[in-house]
């Protein structure tokens, strides 16, 4: 018992004595730094974001609003939809790029990809374009529907 009050009256004064000796060393008086202008140049320098086209989704088997846009982001580009995106409910959802300006409501392969499945029915998301995939051969992105081939909606997407 008298040990473990003796190491522990130790600790306290190395711990002291190590306070003292750090008060000593930092008697200069603090400058503050602004951490959000540090952060917001750091961010900035690092993010090359670039608009590439954007388009407003119009109804075809759906109700579908809301905006596209394809940007490039560092070199790679994304197609996103705003936070204002919505459209029907459905089975096997997917989000294509279609190579007319407005999708048919009942599209034929080889006229469209598929990018990816739909990630929500509404608000703002984002999915990567492959490196491989020419833009100039697209014209639209469609909301549409793979078991039934029914395009909800879709975007004319036109240059920035």
């Amino acid at each position: 018992m008298k040990f473990n009050k003796l190491a522990a009256s130790t600790i306290t004064s190395i711990v002291l004595l190590g306070s003292i000796g750090q008060l000593a060393v930092n008697a200069q008086p603090a400058r503050a730094n602004h951490p959000s202008i540090s952060f917001e140049l750091a961010r900035k320098s690092r993010v090359s974001k670039s608009l590439l086209a954007s388009g407003s989704f119009v109804k075809a088997e759906k109700a579908t609003t809301g905006k596209a846009k394809i940007v490039s982001i560092n070199g790679k580009r994304y197609l996103e939809f705003n936070k204002a995106f919505r459209t029907g409910n459905g089975p096997d959802v997917k989000v294509i790029l279609h190579k007319n300006s407005s999708v048919p409501l009942n599209i034929r392969e080889g006229n469209y990809i598929t990018l990816a499945r739909i990630k929500s029915f509404s608000g703002k998301q984002r999915y990567e374009i492959p490196s491989n995939v020419n833009l100039e051969d697209y014209k639209s992105v469609g909301i549409w529907c793979e078991q039934f081939n029914a395009t909800f909606g879709y975007a004319s997407l036109r240059d920035a």
